[in-house]
């Protein structure tokens, strides 16, 4: 089978160009990282997984209003809720890459995306627990 007939195949480092892109500098590279957080928040947006922390992040957050929560306290919240996102976020990449990487069934594959898995349900007790506390102390 030749290739780029019957199949797809990625382009090697030397045929995409020996020469790294030039870095940016200043306020341009403040707004190419801008542009590229942007593209990240919209992949991640596209994960259902996303979209549930999201909401039971706002919902967490109107609970603690409601209960009187201290200030402090829901910063504290917040501030997980951030680590979740990211945490989310870097589990999602490592998807993407393993994805890549591995598109047959494969044991690398499995334990990857099981660990990336981890690390976001470790984040997601932490913010229960936070919670918990948070609420019962408003109390």
């Amino acid at each position: 089978m030749e290739p780029g007939r019957d199949e797809v195949r990625a382009p090697t480092a030397g045929e995409l160009g020996a020469e790294p892109l030039p870095k940016k500098h200043g306020f341009d590279h403040l707004f190419a990282a801008t542009g590229y957080s942007a593209g990240g928040l919209a992949v991640l947006w596209r994960q259902t997984a996303f979209r549930h922390e999201l909401v039971g992040g706002g919902l967490a957050l109107a609970l603690h209003v409601l209960f009187g929560t201290a200030p402090l306290a829901i910063l504290g919240q917040l501030i997980l809720l951030f680590v979740l996102f990211a945490t989310e976020a870097l589990n999602t990449a490592i998807e993407h890459v393993v994805d890549r990487l591995s598109p047959e069934i494969s044991i690398f594959a499995k334990e990857t995306k099981d660990l990336g898995s981890a690390a976001v349900f470790f984040i997601l007790c932490a913010n229960g627990l936070y919670f918990l506390v948070a609420a019962f102390l408003a109390f």
